[in-house]
């Protein structure tokens, strides 16, 4: 590997300076040397011909800069991290491999995961040419794949976007670009020179207890869908590890009971307390290795009698199985719970998260909602 400075004179008068990689040549299947380079753009320019003292010190300090890059681009080789660097990686088709991570997903993570990575994998084959290989991605190919998921991208709805969308599927390109990176395919991190899309507060759907209380009594056509839902407000617990709890994970210690188990989500492990009411949701105690929720399904028939139950119980709101989960987080705040036990029972990483749920329940922001005296209003 040489790495080496490149001045290319532009248009404008100025010389445009970048970092060469290069590693050697190949010949090609019709006997051509092709010379296998990659470029670092330094966005750094020399003035040609300077006259004055300071076009000169400006000149110097250019020079200076990208001397002390280049300096830094060795030392990283030398400690490996270009040592991947090979033809067969460099020509690796980048679609196959965003294909093949996210395969990866189906395997190792949650469905809705998988779900993310291959939505992203549909809309870069929209704006990634079918056979672009890693030693022809540069920066403009990833400012292009950026502009694509701001302005070009359409739902299957034929809508723009959500912020949401972009923020996650631009997310996961950004991901295949960084693990790339870390496996030799690329030689520059783009992943840490591109900026993400903020991402959007997402409106939390959740029940108050009065229509959580009428759930309880309404008729719903899925008894186990009922529980599970019923036990997912008490509880906080997610589908995902509502559907996976077996007895085995179930403690009665007397008249308290926790559930332990691994989140499917974090992969942490949690031990959780839950209500004698919660308990009682359960039922009696089966065998060890038997899902607690045993029939409890995913479909659209179960999600259709989530919308019918509440209609109903009266409820007018666009219920999913993960509004119990936010149900669990309000009612618990409103309830007195501080905030810090409630980011700990719902398994969140970061304060921040449930911080949302404290934003709806602010008691002061109600009392402002009346503190203005009611006008005489006529018409």
């Amino acid at each position: 590997m040489k790495i080496s400075l490149s001045q290319r004179k532009l248009k404008d008068g100025r010389i445009s300076l970048s970092i060469e990689f290069y590693r050697g040549s190949e010949i090609t299947d019709n006997g051509k040397r092709k010379h296998l380079r990659n470029f670092e753009n330094l966005d750094t320019y020399l003035i040609i011909d300077p006259k004055t003292a300071k076009e000169k010190k400006e000149n110097k300090e250019a020079l200076e800069f990208a001397e002390n890059v280049i300096a830094i681009r060795k030392a990283e080789f030398a400690q490996g991290r270009f040592e991947l660097k090979n033809t067969a990686k460099a020509k690796r088709v980048f679609l196959n491999f965003f294909a093949d991570l996210a395969e990866e997903k189906r395997t190792l993570d949650s469905s809705n995961n998988y779900g993310n990575w291959f939505s992203t994998y549909q809309h870069l084959k929209k704006v990634v040419p079918k056979n672009l290989t890693f030693e022809e991605i540069d920066e403009y190919f990833i400012k292009k794949v950026r502009k694509y998921f701001e302005k070009d991208a359409i739902s299957k709805s034929d809508l723009p976007l959500s912020q949401n969308s972009k923020y996650s599927y631009f997310n996961k390109f950004k991901a295949a670009l960084r693990n790339a990176f870390d496996n030799g395919y690329l030689t520059i991190n783009y992943a840490a020179k591109i900026k993400s899309f903020e991402q959007a507060e997402s409106q939390r759907e959740y029940l108050i207890f009065d229509e959580l209380q009428r759930l309880a009594k309404a008729e719903c056509k899925y008894p186990v869908l009922k529980k599970a839902f019923l036990f997912s407000c008490l509880s906080g617990l997610r589908w995902s590890d509502i559907n996976t709890l077996i007895w085995k994970e179930v403690r009665d210690e007397g008249d308290i009971s926790r559930v332990n188990f691994r989140q499917e989500k974090t992969e942490g492990v949690e031990y959780l307390y839950i209500s004698k009411q919660a308990r009682e949701l359960l039922g009696e105690r089966q065998d060890p290795q038997e899902r607690v929720f045993k029939g409890l399904k995913y479909g659209m028939t179960y999600n259709t009698e989530i919308i019918r139950w509440c209609n109903r119980a009266a409820v007018p709101k666009h219920i999913t199985f993960h509004s119990a989960r936010h149900t669990n987080a309000v009612l618990l705040l409103e309830n007195g719970a501080d905030i810090y036990t409630v980011s700990k029972r719902l398994g969140h990483r970061e304060l921040r998260t449930t911080q949302i749920y404290a934003k709806i329940v602010d008691s002061k922001m109600k009392e402002a909602a009346e503190i203005i005296p009611e006008l005489n209003i006529e018409f």
